[in-house]
């Protein structure tokens, strides 16, 4: 197992806990940002412009995504090129449909060529990115966020599938691939073996970021410790006899 400072994919921190994101902005390990409007609601977010703006002044100038929340395209057009005009490293996440799976191509095309920088989210077959790859500019920045975490959890897995959008996106050198919705560590290792070019990763398993190459005798041994540990904390007992 390659040492995670080795690894070629970039790893994006996904959240909205503001106090956890400056913590992760001081590690040199994480290149992004992305937030979401469930994760924000589930922060306690209530002013989406405000919260975006403390974003902006905590990570520097690494990349950050935002999303448009509204379901009607030219209200998210509006949101769009409202939310770009935050900074130069800011990019806008349009998804892939609205709620009436109307394809949000047209929209993205018209982004993509007025120069906003796109990250086109909640794709999940490769049908998808074929189409949305048609739209985008081959002149500007963006991201195409398949949610591999999400396809696996119908019990596919996602590894082929996300080789061959890597292979796809080479027709576009400024389009890159994001490995979103991972569920365990070692998905980063899996985004890597494919030359995924971003994945993002929540703070709970950021979290565990510490344990890449722990010996496996000795993470055992904490195993015992703590059930052992818990056990006397709890006071059990079994009377025998």
């Amino acid at each position: 197992m390659k040492p995670i400072r080795d690894l070629q994919v970039k790893i994006f921190a996904d959240g909205a806990d503001l106090k956890g994101i400056a913590t992760l902005a001081a590690n040199p390990l994480i290149k992004g940002f992305t937030t979401n409007p469930t994760l924000m609601r589930k922060a306690g977010v209530t002013d989406y412009q405000a919260f975006s703006r403390e974003v902006l002044g905590i990570i520097g100038g690494r990349p950050v995504s935002f999303e448009v929340f509204s379901d009607d395209f030219a209200e998210m057009e509006k949101q769009a090129r409202e939310i770009a005009s935050w900074g130069a490293n800011v990019y806008v996440k349009i998804p892939v449909t609205n709620t009436k799976r109307e394809f949000a191509g047209p929209l993205i095309r018209r982004l993509a060529q007025a120069g906003v920088q796109l990250n086109v989210t909640a794709l999940m077959t490769n049908d998808q990115v074929r189409d949305v790859l048609a739209c985008l500019s081959p002149t500007v920045a963006s991201y195409v966020s398949v949610f591999a975490g999400r396809v696996a959890d119908t019990g596919c897995d996602p590894l082929p599938a996300m080789a061959e959008a890597v292979r796809l996106l080479k027709a576009n050198p400024k389009a890159e691939l994001i490995w979103a919705s991972p569920r365990e560590l070692l998905n980063i290792f899996h985004a890597d073996s494919i030359g995924c070019h971003v994945i993002t990763v929540t703070h709970d398993i950021l979290a565990k970021l510490s344990l890449v190459g722990k010996d496996l005798a000795e993470y055992s041994l904490d195993t015992v410790k703590m059930f052992y540990n818990d056990a006397q904390a709890a006071g059990f007992r079994i009377t025998t006899g």
